[in-house]
């Protein structure tokens, strides 16, 4: 209870501090003054504005305690419980906006603050002729009164806009950059957990037939043989279990995107940023279409990002300082297509029947060193999950072009 308490004052105390900063910003802006009318009765400064920019940026400020406190201040500074009653009554309109402020389009935010204004503006005035012995206004007085209120309103609801955009601009690049990163990573990973689970069943295969060895050599009266044979089959399946485990922990990861859609758009978009950035990285030149004539969402966007992802880095890779790469999305009957297309030199005809091998590979480093060999029976493999098939071909424009078909309702 005491620390709540605590708390509590501490707010209190950092209000009080912040609306006392206000009241004297806005006492030396309302130093800053034109007459607009005969005698010196009224006054238009840049304290109204310097405190409707404090009202408008920060979150946490009281509007009627702020506007007391600023209305005290600037009364004594200008000597006239007029123009401190002016702050009161505004800070009262503008209260009834509260925090929905950030919710109200611009040009009713500038409306009501307008309202505010003038009000503000005819009490200042009626508290001024009533003690002071003022003259009556004309109709060009009040017109002016107006102009100026709705325009000094909209001048800094204008800037309070323009900054928020800007605000709302800069948040949303970060999250779409760390979307890219995201998606990335879960592109990633599903294709390492893809691997995993098809080993996974390979080592329960293998541990099957030690087994089944086993079994046979202790028929055989070879207790040695089946006993080793047995210790192999029980080291293979903790392989699996420990496998499998590796398994569940990396799903998790992006098991929590699986309720999440993206449409065909979203996806390609994604493969051409990241793989633009894996040119530049590359120091190429290579720019990279799309051509989109399907449509559609799906929640297997990571298997896709995967595939499309792994074909469009090969064929940056294959071409040589600059070229084009083509991505083309359509439907052939039930079928989905997704065709990357490149400027690069190509592959050659014996080539075309061993390019989806595991281990097969025609790219070597500066040094000689073969690559992996695994990407595209890793996209084959994948496509294969979907029931769909994947074919290299020749190119009109003279390099590589790969085909993904995969059925519609295995997107679905």
């Amino acid at each position: 209870m005491r620390q709540w308490q605590h708390r509590w004052l501490a707010a209190a105390r950092n209000e009080n501090v912040q609306a006392l900063l206000v009241a004297l910003a806005t006492a030396v802006g309302a130093e800053f003054k034109i007459n607009p009318f005969y005698g010196d009765y009224f006054r238009i400064g840049l304290g109204v504005s310097t405190f409707l920019c404090f009202l408008l940026f920060m979150r946490g400020l009281p509007p009627v305690k702020t506007g007391i406190l600023t209305g005290i201040v600037n009364a004594v500074f200008q000597h006239s419980a007029a123009a401190g009653m002016f702050y009161v009554v505004f800070a009262i309109g503008f209260s009834f906006i509260g925090r929905s402020k950030r919710d109200i389009p611009p040009l009713l935010l500038g409306g009501w603050v307008s309202a505010v204004d003038l009000v503000s503006n005819l009490t200042e005035l009626s508290i001024r002729g009533a003690y002071l012995g003022a003259a009556a206004y004309h109709l060009n007085d009040w017109l002016l009164l107006a102009a100026v209120a709705v325009v000094r309103s909209y001048f800094v609801i204008g800037i309070y806009s323009s900054i928020k955009i800007s605000q709302m601009r800069v948040v949303h690049a970060e999250q779409e950059k760390r979307m890219e990163q995201m998606l990335s990573v879960g592109s990633g990973l599903y294709g390492e957990t893809f691997y995993l689970r098809k080993s996974i069943d390979e080592i329960e295969g293998i541990a099957a037939s030690s087994f089944e060895l086993y079994r046979q050599l202790k028929e055989a009266n070879l207790s040695g043989c089946s006993g080793q044979a047995l210790r192999i089959a029980q080291q293979i399946h903790e392989v699996k279990k420990d496998s499998q485990r590796i398994l569940a922990g990396l799903s998790k990861l992006y098991a929590s995107e699986l309720g999440v859609q993206m449409n065909v758009t979203e996806i390609l978009q994604s493969v051409v940023k990241g793989n633009q950035k894996y040119g530049e990285m590359l120091g190429k030149r290579i720019g990279i279409s799309v051509l989109e004539e399907v449509s559609f969402t799906t929640p297997h966007y990571i298997p896709l990002l995967t595939v499309l992802n792994n074909l469009v880095a090969n064929a940056m890779e294959a071409i040589e300082g600059e070229g084009t790469v083509l991505v083309h999305a359509y439907v052939n009957g039930r079928d989905v297509l997704f065709a990357v297309s490149d400027t690069g030199p190509g592959i050659a005809e014996p080539d075309l029947g061993f390019i989806f091998e595991p281990g097969f590979t025609t790219k070597f480093s500066a040094e000689g060193v073969a690559s992996t060999g695994i990407g595209l029976s890793h996209v084959r493999d994948i496509v294969h999950s979907f029931g769909g098939g994947v074919e290299a071909t020749s190119s009109e424009t003279g390099g590589a072009r790969f085909v993904v078909r995969i059925p519609m309702s295995a997107l679905a």
